[in-house]
């Protein structure tokens, strides 16, 4: 613990000089000694002393206690008057300026030390208190609510600006009155005066909350929407002194709940609901056909197999079976995945760090045999200068495969698919862009709603390959997840579509 530092001001060399040695000796700093009333404030401004020794009497035309009194209102440092005198107009004088201590020459070494030690720690205490009383104001004058405090008589004694905007009541005018006059509280709708809160708090000690729909009645008449509570002041032994209530104006969020709720009936309840009946016929009617379409075709091919006697014929048959199960499938699959994408606030991500120029011919192979059987060209174009992009390989790799199975299904024969891969370095962060285009054109109409879930263009798909329609829609959630963003466009004979990425 730092020693404290002490200034001792005293016109006698010798007294001086002894009172030092004894300081030291107690374990205090003595930096320095005054001997008249003008150096103690030059010293004390110069060295900040933790405490001041004071001689009443010394040299020069201003005494000890002038001396003091200008110490402390510069400085806030704690001053214990050292003298001989003990008359009456003196102690007058001295207890005007406050002192910490009053010692009467000649004194003991040990009461010269107690009265140190108590002036010290009271000082430390009294400056805590100043800064926490500063803080606390400053808090209080500061914050949006409005703060009024009570005794227990449940008379005002504090309000805070908030408080006094809110009420109409100047804090000086209000201190001394009694609360319920000052917070006049009554119910919105009827109008009937809601007892005061500080007195319920103030009979059973426990925090109370105000009833919904409550109004304050201002000192002019006006009435303000509000909500508060108020809470038991109790001191160090548990004791209830007092009350204090904060409340605020909920004129605004009681407008944005009304303006809520009439955009919720008069929109929600019937744009919402003609949508969602829309969206639901479209999805019952195409669900309904591509399950049971499958199934259908399932029984049938069951029942050929059961009346052809010949190995190979029930072979083709079920190898086509096999496929329409398949095609059952990825319609299941494909409408749990997008379930999956669309309720999922967190997606859980396993990124990597992606060598481009080797993983996207790993996953375009096992499409060079689909282009060569439908005479497609599929060309890739990779960067040479690509850098790794940290991304979700699982994921990455489903959204090309969906576009460049996108693009096989709806590219004639003799066409092109075009698979290119950059990135650009100028902006921060870096981004790979990744585009896809295929020689087929979609019009401006159906451009719009390729997204759409189960929406496919009509008479597009000339492969007869079908599909549900799900994914280009699970497609636009992924990118979504790898913070990305994709768009497309369609003109001049080609479509293409355009994926910009960044590390995640």
């Amino acid at each position: 613990m730092t020693k404290a530092k002490i200034l001792v001001v005293e016109d006698e060399a010798i007294v001086a000089k002894d009172l030092q040695h004894r300081l030291i000796k107690f374990g205090y700093r003595v930096p320095a000694i005054a001997s008249s009333g003008e150096e103690a404030i030059n010293t004390a401004v110069e060295i900040s002393p933790d405490l001041v020794l004071m001689d009443i009497k010394l040299k020069g035309s201003m005494d000890g206690i002038e001396a003091a009194e200008e110490i402390y209102k510069r400085l806030d440092i704690p001053v214990i008057y050292l003298t001989a005198y003990a008359d009456e107009n003196t102690l007058r004088r001295a207890k005007i300026t406050e002192p910490f201590a009053y010692l009467i020459k000649p004194f003991k070494e040990r009461e010269l030390q107690i009265n140190i030690e108590i002036s010290l720690t009271k000082h430390g205490l009294e400056r805590q208190l100043k800064i926490n009383k500063k803080w606390l104001d400053a808090l209080l004058k500061s914050i949006s609510d409005g703060v009024i405090a009570s005794d227990m008589q449940e008379l005002v004694t504090f309000m805070n600006p908030v408080a006094e905007n809110l009420t109409g009541w100047k804090q000086e005018e209000a201190c001394g009155r009694n609360s319920s006059e000052i917070f006049n509280i009554a119910n919105a709708e009827t109008h009937n005066s809601i007892e005061s809160p500080i007195g319920k708090v103030l009979q059973n000690g426990m925090i109370v909350s105000i009833p919904a729909e409550t109004i304050l009645i201002t000192k002019d008449g006006g009435e303000i929407p509000i909500d508060d509570s108020v809470a038991p002041i109790k001191d160090d032994q548990n004791n209830i002194t007092g009350a204090v209530l904060v409340f605020r104006d909920i004129t605004e969020r009681k407008r944005a709940i009304e303006a809520r709720q009439k955009q919720i009936e008069q929109e929600q309840l019937v744009v919402q609901w003609e949508e969602i009946n829309q969206l639901k016929t479209e999805f019952l009617n195409l669900v309904s056909h591509e399950l049971r379409s499958p199934l259908s075709n399932i029984k049938l091919m069951i029942q050929m197999i059961q009346l052809s006697p010949v190995t190979e014929e029930a072979e083709r048959y079920l190898q086509l079976m096999e496929g329409e199960c398949d095609r059952e499938l990825g319609l299941i699959n494909d409408l749990l995945d997008l379930q999956r994408l669309e309720s999922s606030s967190y997606p859980v991500m396993t990124p990597d760090a992606l060598l481009l120029q080797q993983w996207v011919p790993w996953v375009i192979e096992p499409f060079q045999i689909r282009v060569q059987e439908h005479q497609q060209t599929l060309e890739i174009n990779l960067a040479s200068n690509l850098p790794p992009l940290f991304s979700d390989g699982i994921s990455l790799e489903r959204i090309l495969v969906e576009l460049v199975n996108n693009a096989c299904k709806y590219t004639p024969g003799g066409g092109e698919i075009v698979l290119s891969v950059g990135h650009n370095s100028s902006e921060v962060p870096t981004k790979t862009i990744i585009t896809i285009s295929n020689s087929a054109e979609i019009s401006i109409t159906e451009l719009s709603r390729i997204f759409e879930k189960f929406y496919r263009v009509p008479n597009a798909d000339i492969w007869n390959q079908g599909g549900s329609g799900l994914g280009l829609p699970i497609v636009q959630k992924l990118v979504e997840q790898l913070q990305g963003n994709i768009q497309v466009e369609s003109s001049n004979g080609w479509t293409t579509f355009t994926v910009t990425l960044t590390d995640l």
